[in-house]
């Protein structure tokens, strides 16, 4: 990967509705250039995908919460559980004070609290321990 690819993963994820001639155009290619470029970003899996940004507070899932999840043994093939819990945006394998980590969005405390009940649900859950967001400071997401 180049200075070109690069530039170009920022100019799509700052907007990834660009056209290929105006990407083109902001990196010094022809469009059929800057397309062959993030066709072969996309083949290498460089971009895994296209998507969108949308105000989850809109959605209705104004509450964020990370939850440090406990478990009894290994919690690595816990992921499909997890992913059955629609609420869980993220859930990733960590070394540290728990097993698994997730990122929980809901329309408020009373949905968290039942999301936390139908985690401890999965097998092999022994505990949580929740943080909920009051605030974001920085979402290089959102640039």
């Amino acid at each position: 990967m180049d200075e070109i690819d690069r530039m170009l993963i920022s100019l799509l994820q700052d907007d990834a509705t660009r056209s290929y001639a105006v990407l083109g155009k902001a990196v010094g290619l022809s469009s059929g250039a800057a397309h062959e470029r993030v066709r072969k970003l996309r083949e290498r899996g460089v971009i895994r995908r296209t998507t969108v940004e949308v105000d989850q507070a809109a959605l209705g899932r104004g509450v964020t919460a990370y939850v440090l999840v406990d478990g009894e043994s290994w919690m690595g093939d816990s992921g499909a559980a997890l992913a059955a819990i629609p609420e869980v945006e993220e859930a990733h394998v960590i070394a540290g004070p728990a097993s698994v980590l997730l990122k929980v969005r809901t329309g408020g405390t009373r949905d968290l609290q039942d999301v936390l009940r139908r985690v401890f649900q999965v097998e092999g859950v022994t505990g949580t321990r929740t943080i909920v967001v009051l605030d974001t400071l920085v979402d290089r997401a959102l640039k």
